[in-house]
Formats: C-alpha cells, structure tokens, sequence
C-alpha cells in the first residue's frame, strides 16, 4: 500500500481480497516506511502518519492485518514475504484490473508472483499510452476512448472469516519520533489527512465550490479550488471515486468539464512525463525546441539574481512572488495559478535555466503537502522549460518559454488582497 494509502476504492487491495478469498487464507496489508526520503518533512512524513493510522484501525474492522515496516523497501518487504510465508499463496488465478505480472528473484533469495496493479490512476498509465506523450492533446483522445473501459464503480471490502491478530496497534508517536527528517518545517492545520477527510473535502468542493470552477479557479483569493490534491498524492481518495461522483453533475457544464480535465487528463498526462521520461526533473528532460531556445538566451542579462537562501525566505523586489513563497512555507500548499508565476520568475532570476529548476523543485518538495508528485515535477517542467507547451514569441532569458508577469496576474485577480492574505510572519 505504498502509494494508495486507503482501504476503500482501492483496487489492488480489491484484487488481493479476491484472492484471498480464493484460497481462503488471511489478507496481510504491508507499507514500508523510509525514514527519510528526498527533501520530505514533517509536514508531509505527519500527513501520511495519520493517513495511515486510519487505514490501520479501518483495516481491523475488516479482519485484515496491517504491518508497517521500516527502512529500505528492497530488503524489508522481502524479508517481511519470506517470513509471512506469503510465496505459499501463489497460484494461477484470473486477473482483476491488473496491469502486468512477472515472476522476480527478490533479495531474500524468494521466487514468487509479483503484480503490480495501478490504483492510483483511472485509466493505468501503461493503458493510456506506451511513449512519452508530447502535450494533452496527444492523450486527450486515448483517454478518453478507454475511459468506458475502467470507469467501473467500486465493489464494496468484504469482512474477512480468517484474521491474523498477532500485530498490536502501533506506537505512532514513536514512530514519527524515529524518522531521520526535518521537523523545523511544520505541519499544517488547516487540512486534516486521511480517507473521511478526503471525502469531506469532495463533499465541501461539490456543494460550495464546483459551480464556480470554471470562471474562478485561476483566481487565488476566491477558494474556487478543491484543495484535493494532498488526498490525491497520498492516495487518500481514489480519483476514480471523484470522476464517479463528478460526472453526473452536469448542470455546471463548463465547471464539470474543466475539473474533469484537469482530475484525469492533465493528472494522467503528468504521470506518463514522469515514467517516460527518465529526465523528468533536468534539464535533459525538456523539448528538444525549448533546450534549444534556452541554451540561446543562457547568458542574458538578468535584473535581479537570487540565491536559494533568498528564494526560500522570500527575499525578492516582488510582493506577488513573496506572498506566493510564504503562502507554501506557511500553509504548505500555493495556489496553482500562482505556483506558475512562481516557477517562472525562479527561471528570471536565476543564473541559469539547470539552477532555477533545481531551486523550484526544492522548494516545492520542502514546503508543498503534495510534494515530490509527478504534478509537482510535470508543472514546474511546464512553466520553466516548455514540456507540453508550445513555443511561444522570443524574449530575452525565457527564450521562447511561455512568458508571465505581475500585470498580468493583476488583471486576473486582486494581487493587494492576495499579498495581504499572505505576509510575513
């Protein structure tokens, strides 16, 4: 349960189950906690904790254990499978939603049945398209031609007859005290993680918000925007089960189809740059006519030049840009517009095109709930070096990079009242 950390509309805990049941056996459910991963702090280390001790309980009340391991995945969960005896359960079966299986030689020396099932996208990356895709357009249409094909709804966990009650509750405080991370960034309270939460969240957005989505989600001060994508990245809520509950609402026509857009399609498209693209967080993972242009305009004269102590603590000429820094340092998650203007002008002021996005993705990844997410690594590539964009008039420094600037921003939204809900501390 690594990246879908919930028990419902969960389809590879839905394919375990039935074979489970099949061989009539107990269910173990397993996620392995590294102790420090990237630049992750307590802030995202303690909304995944508390998602997972609610899977925890919720697993209970399905007779299914749960077991949380600890250190590197490629020896725990093989010494885990060998101690667990799991290779014992392996037969032929038929597959549900799978997406490929193989047979693997692990560490542990233990030669068993892997299957790898994509619960965290409705239509499996590796179903919508087998190259890296070049913009939405290119997997818009083979999207939605498979989307009949696996917008099925849910069927329901079954309580299990059989349950391995060996493992006690476990301490999560003394969990979270052994992580190896940063505590100095802290968490947020404005969000409150796990599977109710999530569900919540949708309920809020679907009765407050969705009817202005399409007119007010690229304004930051008008909370038009579902603030679902913490739940998305942590697989606290199946974007499957928001696509259900989504599409029959089509009073809000324009709205409907812009989320829906954005839930599937652009998720999706951000997936495929990051699994087809080995580069996806370089340079070297650009477009061939954006490397080119930005390699034109490398040494351009810069107006301003930031270190990364700068960036960080919002020490720039630009109050749109610190408002947008502090709104991330402080709440953990910028506005999606903004998060744009923000990666653009890190491109502006810094020496180089490599240096801003090195910059971009440690500030997102610190701060971001929703850090380290393909969405994450795909927006920042979009607005610094054209991936799924286009080329656009030549400038100096962007080169042909979509160019944004604060009057800009001005004329689509309020900019004093959005610097004014975020100042310094």
């Amino acid at each position: 349960m690594q990246r879908d950390q919930r028990v419902h509309d969960n389809w590879a805990l839905l394919y375990a189950q039935q074979i489970a049941l099949e061989k009539k056996v107990p269910l173990h459910v397993a996620f392995n906690l590294v102790p420090n991963f990237l630049e992750a702090t307590i802030r995202q280390y303690g909304f995944m904790l508390k998602g997972l001790e609610e899977v925890e309980d919720e697993l209970k009340r399905f007779n299914i254990s749960f077991f949380l391991l600890s250190g590197n995945p490629e020896i725990e969960i093989p010494k885990f499978v060998y101690e667990s005896d799991a290779s014992a359960l392996v037969t032929d079966f038929n597959p549900l939603k799978i997406v490929r299986q193989w047979k693997k030689s692990v560490a542990a020396k233990i030669e068993i049945q892997f299957h790898e099932v994509d619960a965290h996208n409705i239509v499996p990356c590796l179903a919508a398209s087998d190259k890296l895709e070049f913009a939405a357009y290119t997997i818009r249409q083979k999207i939605h031609k498979l989307l009949p094909e696996f917008m099925d709804e849910f069927p329901s966990l079954k309580k299990m007859k059989t349950h391995n009650s060996a493992n006690e509750k476990f301490d999560w405080l003394k969990i979270r005290n052994s992580l190896q991370i940063n505590f100095d960034v802290h968490e947020v309270d404005w969000i409150a993680p796990g599977e109710n939460s999530a569900q919540n969240s949708l309920e809020i957005f679907i009765k407050n918000k969705l009817v202005n989505y399409n007119d007010k989600r690229n304004d930051p001060n008008a909370n038009a925007v579902s603030n679902l994508s913490p739940y998305l990245h942590f697989g606290h809520i199946s974007a499957q089960r928001i696509a259900l509950t989504i599409l029959p609402m089509v009073e809000n026509f324009e709205s409907h189809k812009s989320f829906l857009e954005e839930l599937i399609v652009r998720r999706e498209l951000s997936d495929n740059f990051c699994y087809f693209n080995n580069n996806y967080d370089s340079f070297e993972g650009f477009p061939d006519w954006s490397k080119s242009s930005l390699n034109t305009h490398r040494n351009d004269r810069r107006d301003h030049l930031y270190s990364i102590e700068e960036f960080e603590q919002a020490k720039t000429h630009d109050e749109l840009w610190n408002a947008a820094q502090l709104e991330m340092t402080l709440k953990g998650k910028m506005h999606g517009y903004m998060r744009i203007y923000w990666a653009k002008k890190i491109l502006e002021w810094s020496g180089s095109p490599e240096e801003a996005l090195k910059i971009a993705i440690y500030l997102n990844d610190k701060y971001e709930i929703d850090g380290r997410d393909p969405n994450g690594y795909a927006g920042i590539a979009w607005s610094i070096g054209g991936v799924h964009d286009r080329a656009w008039f030549e400038r100096a420094v962007y080169g042909k990079i979509r160019y944004i600037n604060y009057n800009g921003c001005a004329k689509k939204f309020d900019v004093k009242e959005y610097v004014k809900n975020n100042p310094k501390s």
